[in-house]
C-alpha cells in the first residue's frame, strides 16, 4: 500500500494501530513499523502523539495489595464476626492492612469484595484526572487568584485556612503549576502562565547577580545586633533598587524584615546618592520612630551618604558583604516579585507614587508561607496595634 493512499495516522485501522505500538514496545524504529504496515514514519509518530504514545504493558498486581480473592476472606470474615487481626492472620496479613480495607470501603456493615476491588483498581489507575479540570468552582477560585498574581503555593495554603471543612476547595500548588504547564489536562487556561512571578511555561534555575561598588564608613552586617538577625523586634529594614531600561531610572524598594511589608520610594529625580538618600529619608520618616531601627543595604553607590541619612533619620545603616545578597533575603524576593509589574528593560520613571503605593498595597495584600499564611499587611497592623495598645 503506497503512502498517499490514506491519510497519515488516523486512516489506521485499529488492528494497525495496534501493530504499530507493539512494534514500537519491542523495539523497532518509526521506519521499520511504518514499512510493516504500509505508511510514512511520519504517520506513525502522529499516531503515538495522538494516542498518548505506546501503551504500556499491563502490569501484574503487585504482591502488597490485596487481591479480589483475599477481599473475598475479608467479607466472609467480617459476616462471621472475625476481628480484623483474626482474619489477616489467616491470610498472612498485617492487621492494619485488613482494617486500613475495611475503613476505606464503607466499614464491617457494608463492606463488599467485589466493590473494594474495583475502587482500588480505579483508585490506582494513572495518570489520575486532574482535579481542577472537574471541580469548577475550584477552578474559579484558583483562577481569580493567579489574576491577582499569587503564585500557586500562596493560593494552596489559603484555600486551606478558607475552606477548613470543604476538601473539595483544596488543592496542592503542584496541581497548579501542573495544570497551567501541561496544557493536556485542560484544567486552567494557558494564558495565566503569564500571572506566574517569571510568566515561564516551565520552570528553570534563575540568578540574580550582585552590584557591588565600595563605600567609606560601612558598617557590615555582622556588626547588626542579634534582635535583627533572629527577626525577633520589627523595625529593621532591607533595601535595594531595581533598576529600568539602560540604568536611566529606577525604583526603591524596602522591606520590613520581620513583617516582610514592602514599601516602594519613586525616583523619578534620578538614582544618584543625594536623590536616594532624600527618597529614603522622606520614606522612612513617615513611619512611627519603632519602626526605624535600621536599614541593611547591598554596596551599590548609591547609598554613598549613607552616613548623612543616619544623622537625618536615626537609622543606622548596615552593609552586606561582597556577592552575598541572601543576607537581604526578604528584598531580594521582594524585588523578583516587582519584575511582574515592573519588567526589566522598560522606563521606570513613567511610574509614579500613587502607581507604586498601589502596587506595594497588592504586594502587602499577598499571604506568605513565613508569616504562616499571614499578609504583610495584617502583620504589619498587627505589630502597629501592639506598640499603640
Amino acid at each position: 500500500m503506497g503512502y498517499g493512499v490514506r491519510e497519515p495516522g488516523w486512516a489506521l485501522t485499529a488492528a494497525e494501530q495496534a501493530a504499530v505500538q507493539q512494534r514500537i514496545r519491542d523495539g523497532e524504529t518509526f521506519e521499520a513499523a511504518a514499512a510493516a504496515v504500509g505508511c510514512s514514519s511520519k504517520s506513525v509518530q502522529r499516531l503515538l502523539v495522538r494516542t498518548g504514545g505506546v501503551k504500556p504493558r499491563a502490569k501484574p498486581r503487585a504482591l502488597l495489595r490485596l487481591s479480589l480473592a483475599e477481599r473475598e476472606e475479608i467479607s466472609r470474615g467480617l459476616l462471621a464476626a472475625e476481628s480484623c487481626r483474626v482474619i489477616a492472620a489467616r491470610l498472612g496479613r498485617s492487621g492494619s492492612t485488613v482494617s486500613r480495607d475495611v475503613a476505606a470501603n464503607g466499614g464491617r456493615q457494608r463492606y463488599r469484595a467485589w466493590w473494594a476491588d474495583e475502587r482500588a483498581v480505579r483508585y490506582a489507575r494513572r495518570p489520575k484526572p486532574a482535579k481542577l479540570a472537574h471541580h469548577p468552582r475550584l477552578r474559579r477560585a484558583v483562577e481569580r487568584r493567579l489574576g491577582e498574581r499569587w503564585s500557586p503555593q500562596q493560593i494552596a495554603a489559603r484555600l486551606a485556612i478558607e475552606y477548613p471543612d470543604e476538601p473539595e476547595m483544596r488543592v496542592s500548588h503542584e496541581t497548579i503549576y501542573q495544570s497551567l504547564f501541561v496544557q493536556a489536562r485542560g484544567a486552567l487556561r494557558k494564558e495565566l502562565t503569564r500571572c506566574l512571578r517569571t510568566s515561564r511555561m516551565r520552570r528553570q534555575p534563575r540568578r540574580r547577580p550582585n552590584a557591588g561598588g565600595e563605600l567609606r564608613d560601612m558598617v557590615l552586617v555582622s556588626a547588626r545586633p542579634p534582635e535583627v538577625a533572629d527577626r525577633a523586634v520589627p523595625g529593621h529594614w532591607e533595601g535595594d533598587l531595581i533598576i529600568g531600561k539602560k540604568g536611566a531610572s529606577a525604583i526603591g524598594t524596602l522591606v520590613e524584615r520581620q513583617t516582610r511589608y514592602v514599601l516602594l520610594l519613586e525616583l523619578r529625580d534620578g538614582r544618584l546618592a543625594p536623590q536616594v538618600r532624600a527618597a529614603l529619608a522622606r520614606k522612612i520618616l513617615e513611619l512611627p520612630a519603632q519602626l526605624r531601627r535600621s536599614l541593611t543595604w547591598d554596596r551599590g553607590k548609591e547609598m554613598a551618604e549613607h552616613v548623612q541619612f543616619t544623622v537625618d533619620t536615626g537609622v543606622q545603616v548596615y552593609f552586606c558583604d561582597p556577592h552575598s545578597p541572601w543576607q537581604r533575603g526578604s528584598n531580594e524576593n521582594v524585588n523578583g516579585l516587582l519584575r511582574q509589574y515592573f519588567p526589566k528593560g522598560t522606563d521606570l520613571s513613567v511610574h509614579d507614587e500613587a502607581r507604586l503605593d498601589a502596587v506595594a498595597a497588592e504586594l502587602n495584600a499577598r499571604p506568605r508561607q513565613t508569616l504562616s499564611w499571614l499578609s504583610p499587611s495584617e502583620a504589619f497592623a498587627r505589630v502597629v496595634g501592639a506598640m499603640t495598645a
